[in-house]
């Protein structure tokens, strides 16, 4: 046995990772010389079930919930995930991802520390984590959360949890923007574009994506002048299919999403939107 001298905030520290026991976690500890990782290996040699975020632990499952106040100017969006598709259709699992989503939309956390901060009863949200962890025998935990704020937000899940979104409005909520903003929700649950309008794409991405084309180009032996321009129309054409406004509408291919947000009011735009996909 290891004379390293074992802290109680070390013992914490690995009991909240694992989601072991408090004695459990004290003898790995001292077994491994107080490393941490080592601590990890010698829980899951010993047959405990933590919820380290290790690579043979990868949580790939679990639901997405998007929620707004009543009004409809706030939204958040959040993923609960698990290791198995078990657990996520698991109605307990649903109803706890559903309180979790309503106390990040209530406390208006900002971050994901913020969030699992916040009260869940008795205890903050990440000890309730953390029993289900224990209870479960699988890694659990928060591991996207967004939030919008807008004149108008609409929320949307689809496809059993699977895919939640948000999407910012221009206008104030009221049932035909809401209607739309639910269409529009539908289109980004589909078609995953990365931005709203091409002004919304990083600078970073349209300089790749011309490089790209203009590499692709010259290897087709077009000279540097005729690539630049070819690569221009490229890059209109990666906007019209990458981003959102400029898409073909999904319920009416001879409109825009632009085209259709403008028929149900004028000048009705959205100014941002996140989605957030299980896996």
């Amino acid at each position: 046995m290891s004379t390293v001298t074992i802290s109680a905030a070390e013992v914490n520290k690995l009991r909240q990772q694992t989601g072991a026991g408090m004695m459990d976690c004290r003898k790995a500890l001292a077994e491994s010389n107080g490393d941490f990782e080592g601590a990890i290996d010698y829980l899951r040699k010993k047959g405990q079930k933590v919820a380290a975020n290790r690579s043979d632990r990868e949580a790939k499952e679990g639901v997405v919930i998007a929620k707004a106040n009543a009004d409809n100017t706030y939204g958040i969006v959040i993923c609960l995930s698990s290791e198995t598709d078990f657990v996520a259709k698991n109605q307990e699992f649903v109803d706890f991802a559903q309180q979790v989503a309503d106390i990040a939309l209530n406390t208006k956390a900002t971050t994901i520390d913020d969030l699992k901060a916040a009260k869940m009863d008795n205890v903050t949200v990440g000890e309730r984590l953390m029993e289900m962890v224990a209870k479960i025998g699988e890694k659990i935990d928060v591991s996207r959360f967004e939030q919008v704020h807008a004149a108008a937000v609409v929320p949307y899940i689809h496809s059993g949890y699977r895919i939640g979104v948000l999407v910012g409005m221009n206008q104030a909520a009221n049932e035909g923007i809401i209607a739309s903003g639910k269409d529009v929700a539908m289109q980004i649950a589909a078609m995953n574009p990365m931005a709203v309008d091409a002004e919304s794409v990083a600078p970073e991405t349209i300089a790749r994506e011309k490089a790209i084309a203009i590499e692709q180009i010259m290897a087709e032996g077009k000279p540097a002048d005729m690539a630049e321009k070819i690569a221009a129309g490229k890059l209109n054409k990666f906007f019209k299919e990458s981003t959102l406004l400029p898409q073909a509408f999904v319920k009416d291919n001879s409109k825009t999403v632009a085209d259709y947000l403008g028929s149900v009011s004028k000048g009705l735009t959205v100014v941002s939107f996140k989605r957030l996909s299980v896996g």
